[in-house]
C-alpha cells in the first residue's frame, strides 16, 4: 500500500500546483495528472472498471479544457515554467512506473478466480440468466445500473467533446 500513499501524494501535490500556478494550460495539465494518479489507484485497488471509466473521462474532459484554455487571450506566465514542466514530468513518471510495475506483479494468474464476486458470477451467470454469454449475462444481469451509468458518463463526455470541437457557431446575423 506504499504505492498507493505515493499516488495520494502525487495527487494532492498536482492539485495544489493546479491551484496556484498562474497558467490556465499548465492548470489544466496538473488537473489531468490528478486524474490520471485517480486512474492508476484504482488500479491498485483491483477496480479495473473504474481505472479504464476514469482514463476514458480525463481524456475527453482534458480534450475539453484544452480546447477551452487554449484560445484564451491570457499572457503565459514564463517563471518557474521549466521547473514545473521538469520535475512535473519526472514526477509522473515516477509514480505510473511504481504503479505499472505494483500492479503487474500481483496480478493473479490467467483464469485463477480470487474474489468472491468473480466466483458468484461465474457460478450463477449461465443458470440464472439462461444465456450462453457469460459476458453479456454478467453486464446485462447483474451490473445492468452500472452499465447504465457507464454508457451515460461516456456519452456526456462525447456530447461535450463534440460541442467544444465543433468549428461553427451561430453567425451574428441569427442572433
Amino acid at each position: 500500500m506504499v504505492e498507493l500513499h505515493l499516488i495520494i501524494l502525487f495527487m494532492i501535490g498536482a492539485s495544489i500546483i493546479a491551484v496556484e500556478v498562474k497558467d490556465l494550460l499548465s492548470g489544466v495539465v496538473a488537473i489531468g495528472a490528478v486524474g490520471i494518479g485517480l486512474c492508476m489507484a484504482f488500479l491498485i485497488l483491483k477496480a479495473p472498471d473504474l481505472a479504464i471509466m476514469q482514463l476514458v473521462v480525463e481524456i475527453l474532459s482534458l480534450i475539453i479544457l484544452v480546447r477551452a484554455t487554449i484560445r484564451k487571450d491570457i499572457p503565459f506566465s514564463v517563471s518557474g515554467r521549466w521547473v514545473f514542466n521538469t520535475v512535473g514530468t519526472i514526477c509522473f513518471v515516477a509514480v505510473f512506473l511504481t504503479a505499472a510495475y505494483v500492479t503487474l506483479k500481483n496480478m493473479p494468474a490467467f483464469g485463477e478466480c480470487l474474489m468472491k464476486v468473480s466466483r458468484f458470477y461465474i457460478g450463477n451467470a449461465l443458470p440464472a440468466a439462461s444465456s450462453r454469454n457469460v459476458v453479456a449475462s454478467i453486464i446485462v444481469d447483474f451490473r445492468a445500473y452500472d452499465t447504465m451509468g457507464e454508457v451515460a458518463i461516456l456519452f456526456t463526455a462525447i456530447v461535450g467533446v463534440l460541442a467544444i470541437a465543433r468549428g461553427t457557431g451561430r453567425s451574428k446575423e441569427d442572433q
